[in-house]
């Protein structure tokens, strides 16, 4: 019997790193354009940034496996200097004890909120839900606030540190 999965989707490498760890998720390297981690459970990607890399790497996984819920976990910009960084929100859900905001997707980093209405900024998220819910309902998008809309990418182990801390929070849902 094929057993249907939870699919976790990141877009760099230190956003998965902590659950790769925690899960003990091998690597097939058969797999070319993207990173694909399993165990009997999960199916975790790591895309690689934008549009295209996260509807690629979802489309594959859809095709080639059984997937009963997907999880978006990632670092987000936030327009808003009162939210600490580190802080945890579903954009797509209302949810227990997690705090609820809406995302702009983009395509480029944006360094100012003059055109952004929404509280939070990513690259994938968009893409990531709109993929996914073709497939299947269960759908969780979580977001961590890692900067004030800085084009930087953070530090590897800062963004490591920023999902292994919001993990107790939002890990039951997987």
């Amino acid at each position: 019997m094929i057993t249907s999965k939870v699919l976790i989707h990141t877009a760099l490498q230190p956003e998965a790193q902590y659950l790769i760890n925690y899960y003990k998720l091998k690597q097939d390297i058969s797999v070319q354009n993207f990173k694909l981690f399993f165990n009997d459970n999960i199916i975790l990607i790591v895309s690689g940034m934008g549009k295209p890399n996260t509807i690629d790497s979802l489309e594959y996984v859809f095709e080639n496996y059984n997937i009963k819920k997907a999880i978006n976990i990632g670092i987000v910009g936030c327009c808003d200097e009162s939210i600490k960084i580190g802080t945890l929100f579903c954009t797509n859900r209302l949810l227990p004890n997690i705090n609820f905001a809406s995302i702009t997707t983009v395509d480029e980093p944006l360094d100012s909120d003059e055109n952004l209405e929404t509280l939070l900024v990513d690259m994938e998220s968009l893409y990531f839900k709109e993929t996914c819910l073709k497939y299947i309902k269960d759908v969780y998008v979580f977001k961590v606030v890692s900067d004030y809309l800085d084009v930087t990418i953070p530090k590897k182990s800062f963004v490591i540190e920023l999902i292994q801390n919001s993990f107790k929070s939002w890990g039951k849902y997987i």
